[in-house]
């Protein structure tokens, strides 16, 4: 856990190249989803649209986004949901700063807790929504964070979100492997598609798992 703390503290001084990465902006993060992760074109905003493919857009209940990281690719989506209530975690206090900065940018009132996926600070069946965006892959102990996440969400809510499998891409994997791990940004052992969607479906009464390259979407229904 120390490891990944240290990784995002570090990404979270680093925020605008970080944003940069996330939102395919410039010659070189462009040229970064391409290579490392085969996200060029089409294929980056399919990747979009089922990370948050189920939230609708008139949802209006309360919302849990965890981690929210520095809130790049989300933030601006809740900013929409004008009758939403939203929550976000994240367990860098630099990342938190740097979402809580964007909030107060896009007039989000959002509400902000620095915690541990596993320990979330909610009571059970608090939410509406809980959506985990790049999150699955980065929790050291995957299976207390679902069942976390599970915990606070009411019943007939949804659950959903992205996050990297392994076995679709080579080049996607050997990155993953040789650089992510090392650093502390990921953490194994990584589900692969039919793991991830065998997992999900013995959860949630629902699940719908699709992917792009090596991201998998999924929206479960409680």
């Amino acid at each position: 856990m120390q490891k990944i703390f240290d990784a995002y503290q570090r990404v979270g001084s680093l925020a605008k190249f970080y944003d940069a990465m996330l939102t395919n902006e410039g010659v070189v993060s462009r040229a970064a989803m391409k290579i490392f992760w085969g996200l060029d074109g089409d294929a980056y905003e399919k990747f979009l649209a089922q990370a948050f493919a189920g939230i609708p857009n008139d949802f209006n209940g309360r919302l849990l986004e965890v981690p929210v990281g520095t809130g790049v690719l989300s933030l601006p989506r809740w900013r929409e949901l004008v009758g939403a209530e939203i929550f976000c975690v994240d367990l860098s206090d630099k990342m938190l700063a740097v979402a809580e900065a964007r909030a107060v940018e896009l007039n989000l009132r959002g509400k902000f807790f620095r915690g541990d996926v596993a320990s979330l600070p909610f009571a059970e069946e608090f939410f509406d929504a809980v959506v985990s965006i790049n999150g699955l892959h980065v929790f050291p102990n995957k299976a207390a964070a679902l069942m976390e996440m599970r915990r606070v969400l009411k019943v007939g809510g949804i659950f959903c979100g992205c996050m990297y499998v392994a076995g679709l891409n080579r080049r996607t994997d050997l990155f993953v492997e040789k650089f992510c791990v090392p650093r502390g940004l990921f953490s194994p052992p990584f589900e692969t598609f039919d793991s991830l969607q065998k997992k999900l479906r013995e959860l949630f009464t629902r699940a719908e798992v699709t992917h792009v390259k090596s991201f998998a979407g999924f929206v479960c229904v409680k």
